[in-house]
């Protein structure tokens, strides 16, 4: 399902008239335009399999494995849901983001999902570390004004661990406040979609929402940017070029990738005889 012209031509209507504000911290930005993430997803070949006409989004992987649904209608506070389907190979898994998660960082996870994973992992309280987050303990780290949390949590001392990142208000004679926004990832989430995750939330650089955001919360800081409206176009657009030829990069390599069980396959049925 490739990104229309007429989708393209209705994401630059939207901020070709909305003059940019560079606005943080990121995790207080607010969810920004979701197509950050359903455009990278679609130029990647992913598809919907949901009604056109309905609120809720389902788009599904061009493997059939993943899925990832967007229901702002959600009795939960879980408005986006990725899943990956169990493999002979590799286990199923689960991720969700609440409403209040801004899209581009989300959409900085999706990328990795259709991108090759690098060959080392980051150590993710070194990252947070080095964007001026303090570690609390050895498990969790907070932002610099304390409103967001990223925590390594494990059910009981024998289970495996999941991340869990919360951003509340502040706590006013208590350690945290009410829930701003909320993302979870189960214990077998792949560790590099994870890093990008966190990486990108963050990351000092601003985000770019509209003077007065309706959603981000009111202590955010916003400046003007320097950022012209076309060039906000013209980056997402350039972004969905990228994401298009890595990801038929991705299938060129895959028939390869898929020959070789079936030669091992052959030679042990071959030495059985």
């Amino acid at each position: 399902m490739p990104v229309s012209e007429r989708q393209l031509a209705a994401f630059a209507d939207h901020h070709t008239w909305r003059i940019p504000f560079d606005t943080s911290p990121r995790h207080l930005a607010g969810p920004g335009d979701a197509r950050h993430v359903t455009h990278g997803l679609a130029a990647a070949g992913w598809t919907r399999t949901t009604d056109p006409l309905s609120p809720e989004i389902v788009l599904c992987s061009t493997d059939h494995r993943h899925t990832l649904q967007f229901d702002p209608q959600s009795s939960t506070s879980a408005w986006w849901r990725l899943r990956a389907a169990r493999t002979d190979a590799e286990p199923g898994w689960y991720a969700e983001f609440g409403e209040l998660v801004p899209a581009e960082v989300l959409g900085h996870l999706t990328d990795a999902l259709i991108t090759p994973p690098p060959r080392e992992q980051a150590d993710l309280f070194q990252v947070l570390e080095s964007a001026g987050w303090r570690q609390d303990t050895q498990h969790m780290a907070d932002s610099p004004d304390g409103m967001c949390h990223v925590e390594l949590r494990r059910d009981g001392e024998d289970a495996l661990a999941g991340w869990h990142v919360e951003t509340c208000e502040p706590g006013y004679g208590t350690p945290i406040g009410p829930r701003i926004w909320h993302a979870w990832f189960d214990s077998r989430t792949p560790a590099h979609l994870v890093d990008a995750f966190v990486t990108a939330l963050a990351d000092p650089a601003p985000l770019q929402r509209g003077m007065y955001e309706r959603t981000a919360h009111h202590s955010v800081v916003q400046q003007p940017s320097l950022l012209r409206p076309q060039q906000v176009v013209e980056a997402h657009t350039a972004r969905l070029d990228a994401l298009r030829a890595q990801a038929r990069a991705v299938r060129r390599q895959q028939p390869k990738a898929a020959a070789a069980p079936a030669k091992a396959g052959t030679t042990r049925a071959t030495a059985h005889r």
